[in-house]
């Protein structure tokens, strides 16, 4: 259990939090958003010990600064920004699993899930990769560790198609057992990911709310898309998303995360005017129920 209770930080006395109290269940799944500024940051610092603040947060039990060894070894952690590390890759994974008492075989068998080949840049400092290269490693660190607490800020904004619905199910693995706090700007990023959304705004929350848990983080859907004309900048963003070219470049045929359906129909939202047919069809794998799918 997760409490933050009459939370308050200032910087240079500007307010950034608020008086603000939740309380978050072993098993809740959060959407925290808010623009830019609104205090999400800041609150997950202050959970994870590395802010002093006014008010009281606590993690089964456990005060973050004052136990901050203990609360740590339950948390894992993937930031917006990574941090600029210049120890290698394979000091980085060593590193982070003596520091929880992980195995760090698990760790790199999360990343190669996500499609990080570790072997190929093991003696690589981390602060050279790549964007994803970087997000899949801290994730496949956060996810490779028994913890009971997941925090992530941002988490797939660097991944590409193929990655995030490995990560999705990934996700799905921890969704009975482990609490999740998902940040991020934009609530279509991460609505399907979770059962509560709360909003912050200017330091206070302004929605708590609970939604329907409704979607299989592992669930699949088949789509098919065909266009009125050709348009090439289209066709790159289905390539991207692993769809397949079945006549010339007028119809497109792949498969969809159900968690990632918002996401993909935002993209598709772009091309409106060259959309002829769109269907989404529930392919029934991995625990989805055959035959709920829809045509625009």
């Amino acid at each position: 259990m997760i409490e933050f209770q009459s939370v308050s930080k200032a910087f240079r006395r500007r307010p950034v939090l608020d008086d603000v109290s939740l309380s978050i269940a072993d098993d809740a799944r959060v959407a925290l958003v808010g623009s830019n500024g609104a205090g999400k940051t800041t609150l997950i610092r202050c959970l994870l010990g590395e802010y002093t603040c006014n008010g009281a947060v606590r993690v089964d039990g456990l005060d973050p600064r004052q136990d901050r060894r203990t609360v740590l070894k339950t948390i894992g952690f993937v930031p917006q920004l990574p941090p600029p590390l210049r120890m290698s890759v394979g000091e980085l994974i060593r590193f982070s699993a003596a520091v929880c008492d992980a195995d760090p075989a698990r760790m790199v068998e999360v990343a190669h899930a996500l499609g990080l080949e570790i072997d190929s840049i093991r003696r690589q400092p981390f602060v050279k990769l790549s964007g994803g290269q970087k997000q899949k490693l801290l994730i496949g660190i956060a996810l490779g560790r028994d913890s009971r607490v997941l925090v992530m800020d941002e988490p797939a904004a660097n991944l590409d198609p193929e990655s995030r619905a490995a990560f999705f199910d990934l996700l799905a693995e921890r969704k009975h057992d482990t609490a999740m706090i998902i940040s991020s700007h934009r609530l279509d990023e991460v609505a399907a990911l979770v059962n509560r959304v709360i909003e912050l705004d200017r330091g206070k929350v302004v929605l708590d709310d609970h939604v329907a848990d409704a979607v299989d983080l592992s669930s699949r859907l088949d789509c098919f898309v065909a266009l009125s004309r050709l348009e090439q900048a289209f066709a790159a963003s289905l390539s991207e998303w692993g769809f397949k070219n079945v006549n010339g470049g007028l119809e497109w045929q792949g498969e969809v995360p159900g968690p990632d359906r918002l996401r993909f129909l935002g993209m598709l939202s772009r091309y409106a005017g060259v959309l002829k047919t769109v269907s989404m069809d529930d392919n029934g794998r991995n625990g989805g129920r055959k035959g709920n799918g829809g045509t625009a």
